[in-house]
């Protein structure tokens, strides 16, 4: 596609952008011409080194980029030392307290110290310079912010790589704040996406984005939220998308970081089985629902924690339950949730990451063939 803006401005050959916290995600969607992109902020900056360098021995010189969430606000006392102690002292007892009963009620035997964190979050300022500073050591095309303004430290020193920055948002007074600080790509993600998403629809959100975004400067928007075949793809760039960004599709291969377990209540759900919480990370971000959810929500909870307070809490408490999970417990089924948008309910089968770009090519190509037969004479 040699005329698309976004393979232009990244070196892909198809605008089908793969973010995944799986290294083996990026290399496959890569090497298949599209552009994978991968989820920074879940890794310490000693082991983003070791996936980025593994990508680079991988990937055959193909385009690939990194996403570091840095978000704009934080509820975080500030000018303190970055210690664990120090953030196991942001966790209220009441709090801990609740995680570990209904972790208990569903046979998943926890201490408090069990649930108090264990690393630094990759979503703290200073966590995310440092996982700048391993990025831009290697030959990313495209950085991306999730959360927020793209802080001013990231476009300085994109501009300095000639690394274009990307910036996710879900209203269009987003997108303009986006543009105005520089960034070089919108992601318009519709409520339909996983994780932080706003409450606007990706059809109507695309668009109203476009627009907005065309009046002050030419920079490529890509559509995100929901979709998860090349039909869906092809609509939003008639729309006037330059490509798709996607999530939740990659969390159905064979390669993905999601395990057996989750990936088996994938296939079972359906597109009405997805919540936006807070239970989570303290945001709003679309989830699969789970009896998690239930519980932080009920009338009996403490209420859930400002970000990234209430990460702090639900981090070590996933763990937990993934583990019991995987280990055959069934009242721990009930809790096993993770990120996954609207689209769930296009899920049929675990596939492979190549398999997936074979098939948004083909539908990609068959829905643009559909179109031309609608208006030829």
């Amino acid at each position: 596609m040699l005329n698309n803006t976004a393979c232009k401005l990244v070196g892909c050959e198809f605008p089908l952008f793969a973010f995944t916290h799986c290294r083996d995600v990026v290399v496959a969607v890569s090497r298949a011409g599209g552009f994978g992109v991968l989820g920074g902020s879940s890794f310490t900056p000693e082991q983003l080194e070791l996936e980025l360098r593994w990508i680079d021995q991988h990937i055959d010189g193909r385009p690939y980029g990194v996403d570091i969430l840095v978000p704009e606000h934080q509820a975080l006392p500030t000018g303190k030392p970055l210690t664990l102690d120090f953030l196991a002292a942001q966790v209220p007892q009441k709090h801990l307290a609740f995680a570990v009963e209904l972790l208990r009620q569903h046979d998943i035997q926890v201490e408090p110290a069990d649930l108090l964190p264990q690393s630094l979050p990759g979503m703290m300022p200073e966590i995310g310079e440092a996982l700048m500073d391993v990025a831009f050591r290697h030959p990313i095309r495209l950085i991306a912010n999730a959360l927020g303004i793209a802080p001013p430290s990231m476009i300085e020193r994109a501009r300095a790589h000639g690394v274009p920055v990307a910036a996710l948002v879900g209203a269009k007074e987003h997108a303009l704040r986006q543009v105005a600080a520089g960034v070089d790509m919108i992601v318009a993600q519709g409520t339909e996406a996983g994780g932080h998403c706003g409450e606007v629809s990706t059809l109507v959100l695309v668009p109203e984005v476009i627009e907005a975004v065309e009046a002050v400067r030419k920079v490529p928007v890509l559509a995100a939220g929901g979709i998860m075949n090349g039909r869906q793809m092809a609509g939003c760039m008639a729309m006037g998308a330059a490509g798709a960004w996607t999530g939740s599709v990659w969390l159905a291969t064979t390669e993905a970081e999601t395990s057996p377990a989750f990936q088996e209540k994938m296939l079972a759900a359906t597109s009405r089985d997805t919540i936006r919480s807070t239970a989570r990370t303290g945001k709003p971000s679309r989830q699969l629902h789970s009896a998690w959810h239930d519980a932080w929500h009920g009338s009996d909870s403490p209420g859930t924690l400002p970000m990234p307070v209430m990460s702090l809490l639900a981090s070590p408490a996933f763990r937990k339950i993934e583990r019991a999970a995987e280990a055959g417990n069934p009242k721990a089924m009930e809790l096993l949730s993770y990120w996954v948008g609207q689209g769930v309910g296009l899920v049929h089968s675990i596939t492979s990451a190549s398999e997936v770009m074979r098939s948004f090519k083909n539908d990609f190509a068959e829905a643009l063939m559909f179109l031309n037969e609608q208006v030829e004479d």
